[in-house]
């Protein structure tokens, strides 16, 4: 009988999408902190894929990490050319 149990936990699990994890959600926010002060091209389009990613896999704060992510990419864009044109 164990072993059915066993079984059934298994196949249960084979269908099964983790919609209570935000992992996808929280690498979008740390990828977009880093686009504020490191290439906010490379890291913020990182960050904008893996909170699409994570509203795909219907993760609760996916939609606040796509948010988050596009206006840490706009605002590291616009302090670099700030910083860019003050040292030229």
């Amino acid at each position: 009988m164990a072993q059915d149990d066993y079984i059934g936990a298994n196949r249960a699990q084979v269908g099964r999408t983790d919609a209570g994890t935000n992992v996808l959600s929280i690498v979008s926010f740390v990828l977009a902190a880093v686009a504020v002060l490191f290439i906010p091209i490379l890291f913020g389009a990182l960050a904008i894929i893996a909170a699409v990613i994570g509203l795909v896999r219907k993760e609760r704060l996916a939609k606040v990490a796509v948010v988050v992510a596009i206006v840490a990419t706009i605002l590291g864009i616009v302090l670099g050319n700030i910083v860019l044109n003050a040292m030229s």
